[in-house]
């Protein structure tokens, strides 16, 4: 289980988080949505390590995260990758930085899995299109095995139907490999059809964490509110089976 207590984040005296607090078990998925500058991103790279907490601390299973080896996937989904190597090489990195020999039937399964033709690993970065750029990105978060996969904006570089093929795949992998997903995202109707929990973060704070149905219903706070009202408004607002 991933566990978020009390942290802060300070730069150079000015607060960007403060007083967060977060759990997210195996196999659940937490939604954590707000706007820009809300410091979304600076949680992300908290739980990673990447930023060094004023205060508190993040684990996983009562020990620190590095240690379970959480993997990230990122919004820009070309920029993840070496773009003088292939596609292939990159997405094996995580098996050699473990000193672990690549298991082809799992590299084809999780192929499968997300529609991607293996011959397609071959390629260097800049010849594949955006949306099989992120699924090859969501192929090497998980040759791994990671128990803990973060989802930064997932999916805001892909077009309208990518984005629901996308959201689908991520959901039933997440079902067949039981890792626990956080996903951070302007999306509130992605957030509210494939998240177990919501957080709702605004400057540098959780105005309210519920569950997905429960923010649907009835939001807690003025700003949920206007955040939901605002998805209802567009018809994003839907849950899915």
């Amino acid at each position: 289980m991933l566990s978020v207590e009390n942290i802060a984040v300070r730069y150079r005296g000015v607060t960007v988080l403060q007083d967060i607090s977060l759990t997210l078990a195996a196999g659940r998925t937490l939604a954590v949505v707000g706007e820009s500058g809300a410091g979304k991103s600076t949680l992300i790279g908290t739980i990673l390590g990447l930023v060094r907490c004023s205060a508190g601390q993040v684990t996983w299973n009562k020990a620190p995260v590095r240690r379970c080896r959480p993997a990230l996937v990122m919004q820009e989904p070309r920029s993840a990758f070496n773009p003088r190597v292939s596609l292939r090489r990159s997405v094996t990195e995580p098996l050699i930085a473990e000193r672990r020999p690549v298991d082809e039937n799992q590299m084809a399964a999780l192929c499968r899995s997300l529609d991607i033709p293996t011959d397609l690993l071959e390629r260097r970065p800049s010849a594949v299109s955006i949306g099989q750029a992120q699924r090859i990105g969501i192929l090497r978060a998980l040759i791994a095995a990671p128990p803990l996969v973060l989802f930064d904006e997932p999916l805001s570089a892909l077009d309208a139907v990518t984005q629901k093929h996308t959201a689908r795949m991520i959901a039933d992998l997440q079902a067949k490999e039981g890792f626990a997903a956080l996903i951070v995202t302007h999306d509130l109707g992605y957030a509210a059809a494939y998240a177990d929990h919501i957080a709702v973060l605004r400057a540098g704070r959780i105005e309210e964490l519920t569950t997905a149905q429960a923010f649907i219903d009835a939001p807690q706070t003025a700003y949920g509110r206007e955040l939901r009202d605002a998805a209802f408004a567009l018809g994003a607002l839907e849950r899915v089976a």
